[in-house]
């Protein structure tokens, strides 16, 4: 079906079964530098899956360029322990690699044992918000000869190949940057100059390795950084590498502190794959694309029409393992989602904790959250067809229970609906996509348009009850909270009403910001109607951009706290206070409202009284558990657990993992 995707390639002498790449990415489950069982099961688990390439990383040549947090190569005694993954992988199938990388300024002193680090020169940075010391001569050599010594470990390690890491605002990415790169020696200053450290590290793994040995190195196709470089100098570089003896080129996007948004689903699905085949035309070695390749069939056609030569598949094998098997047997609608959320990985890293996956109960913790198929089957009853019962129904079918479904609602999905509501969340919808393919894989009964009480219970006399009832919208104790001119935000989200041209939010958490960017955005020119204008030039880009942001409400937040968004992940924050901006949100924070009539808002600020009016008013205060049957059941003595909004509303990672755990726990 995916003839390209799945037909092999060669890196350097080496076959490489299919065109599926899991790349380098920090996972944190240890912290001391060296593997565990958390990795081996982890890894194995995406060896397992189908992909053509398994890359370990980063993995740091050295303490100050590393330090603890992040897995280390840099002695000898580390060879073992990675010999043994290096084992794992290559018996699941696919082709061990390990990147190699040193964070230059990048590495913060509370992860280096409060040491400066050091970088091509001492140039603050806002990522570690720290200034590093500026590298001697003697420094550069010596970090060059760790990255030789690493790549030897890793080859010593069995590992199939090594890629140096040359992306992200990392070391190599420092040098090459006019931004970070200030020497006037021979390290610094012109093309040929700041190209040098890369250059010279990449011949002299080269002579390490052999001749025969598959080198790669992942480099940024764009720094997306003001004052660094663009996509019309990184094709350089790429030539610079080939020559220096790297056999394939692995494309990514910008550094972590870029302002564009690099891994989160408000990137467009493939939109970094014009990086890719900027780079391919400079080049002759295979060239990898990246960045939120979500489908087998946008991965196909990247690979079709000549964008790479291959694909990262990184989080999304976080949330899929058997992605690659799966559409192999032409099962895509039986692929778990990556939504791009950031939630359990990138905001996990960004915050010191170890990854784990919203959409997937099991990764990272695959060695303890086993599926095994039960020796005394019960008849479940899953009550609510949300995210949390979902999961829960399709666990239990697959752990042998025989399991129904019974949903208030004529379709399932639950909150998932609202949260998938708002500009560039509609890959949340993804999900009710898998449950759906799931229901009918594991042939799982569905009673929707079903209210389920004690009646039904005692008539169904199931042996189990997982109650997944979720949440309702909390409605706060404002006079007027009744008035014809208010909703709630989910009845906004999920019903769209027309609204007027001024709109009040009350609530300035996610719910809230999210329901006044999907108000703010009614009105606005669709894509397909800007590339049109753009490519007729029918309009001037100015207005374009007006087009684009300027819709057919004035939206206003009112947030009783000092600040909005608190509970918004820390790797998304940025980008959903700059998309507020550019809709021209208006924020009022530490604002009380004190009651609505006919749209006139009254609210405290300061402890002064003021109001303003509005045609609508959307309510975003939370919400609340549904009165369920848990005290109910209790009575009729039929053991039962309760999973997601209906402990306590909460995160979509809560009902997800909450209802795998009450299955597996059956």
């Amino acid at each position: 079906m995916y003839r390209y995707l799945f037909s092999s390639i060669r890196i350097n002498t080496l076959e490489i079964k299919n065109r599926i790449a899991y790349p380098s990415l920090g996972l944190l489950y240890s912290r001391d530098g060296k593997l565990n069982g958390r990795y081996f099961n982890y890894f194995q688990e995406r060896a397992n899956g189908g992909a053509g390439l398994v890359t370990v990383g980063p993995v740091g040549v050295d303490f100050i360029g590393s330090g603890a947090i992040a897995l280390s190569l840099a002695h000898d005694e580390a060879i073992p322990d990675f010999r043994k993954l290096s084992g794992i992988i290559k018996d699941g199938g696919a082709r061990a690699w390990v990147q190699l990388f040193h964070a230059g300024a990048y590495s913060h002193p509370m992860f280096v044992d409060g040491q400066q680090p050091i970088a091509p020169s001492a140039v603050y940075s806002r990522y570690s918000q720290t200034t590093p010391r500026e590298m001697t001569v003697e420094d550069i050599h010596q970090v060059q000869e760790a990255f030789a010594q690493a790549a030897e470990r890793a080859k010593a390690a069995g590992f199939d190949g090594v890629e140096i890491l040359a992306s992200a605002g990392y070391l190599i990415t420092q040098f090459l940057s006019p931004r970070t790169n200030q020497r006037t020696d021979d390290y610094g200053g012109s093309f040929e100059n700041r190209v040098r450290f890369p250059r010279e590290l990449i011949e002299l793994v080269r002579k390490r390795l052999g001749s025969g040995y598959p080198l790669t190195i992942r480099m940024a196709g764009n720094d997306f950084v003001r004052g660094s470089n663009t996509d019309a100098d990184t094709p350089e570089f790429a030539r610079v590498y080939e020559q220096a003896g790297a056999d394939a080129i692995n494309v990514t996007g910008g550094w972590h502190e870029s302002r564009i948004p690099q891994l989160p689903m408000h990137l467009p699905r493939s939109a970094f794959a014009f990086l890719a085949l900027n780079i391919k035309k400079a080049v002759s070695v295979p060239i990898i694309a990246s960045n939120r390749i979500s489908d087998p069939n946008s991965a196909e056609q990247i690979i079709k029409d000549g964008y790479a030569d291959m694909v990262n598949l990184g989080r999304v094998l976080i949330a899929d393992p058997q992605w690659p098997q799966k559409a192999f047997e032409g099962k895509v609608d039986e692929i778990r989602p990556c939504v791009g959320c950031s939630q359990g990985c990138t905001d996990e890293v960004f915050n010191g904790r170890p990854v784990f996956c919203v959409g997937n109960a099991r990764a990272g913790f695959e060695g303890e959250r086993q599926l095994l198929k039960t020796d005394d089957p019960k008849k479940v009853m899953v009550v609510g067809a949300g995210a949390g019962g979902l999961e829960a129904a399709v666990t239990a079918a697959i752990c042998g229970h025989q399991v129904d479904v019974y949903e208030k609602d004529s379709d399932i999905g639950g909150q998932l609906w609202i949260a998938g509501a708002p500009p560039h969340k509609q890959e949340i919808l993804e999900f009710i996509r898998y449950y759906r393919a799931q229901i009918n894989k594991h042939q799982i009964p569905l009673h929707l348009n079903t209210t389920v009480d004690t009646h039904v219970v005692k008539k169904q006399n199931p042996d189990y009850i997982i109650l997944a009832e979720g949440a309702e919208p909390l409605l706060p104790q404002i006079d007027g909270y009744d008035d014809p001119c208010v909703y709630s935000a989910w009845q906004v989200l999920k019903g769209n009403p027309l609204l007027g041209k001024s709109v009040a939010v009350i609530g300035g958490g996610s719910v809230g910001l999210e329901t006044a960017l999907f108000i703010a955005a009614k009105g606005t020119i669709t894509p397909e109607t800007l590339h049109f204008l753009f490519m007729y030039e029918a309009v001037s880009p100015e207005r374009l951009r007006e087009l684009m942001f300027q819709g057919s409400s004035k939206v206003t937040v009112f947030e009783m706290l000092s600040r909005i968004g608190q509970d918004v992940g820390k790797s998304t924050r940025w980008i959903l206070f700059d998309n507020l901006k550019r809709f021209k949100v208006s924020v009022k924070t530490g604002t009380t409202v004190t009651s609505i009539r006919k749209g006139t808002v009254k609210f405290k600020k300061d402890d002064k009284e003021e109001e303003m009016q509005f045609d609508h008013v959307v309510l975003a205060s939370g919400s609340q558990s549904v009165p369920g049957l848990s005290a109910k059941v209790k009575k009729l003595g039929i053991p039962f657990a309760t999973v997601g909004d209906g402990i306590r509303p909460g995160k979509l990672n809560e009902a997800i993992h909450g209802g795998f755990l009450a299955a597996v726990n059956i």
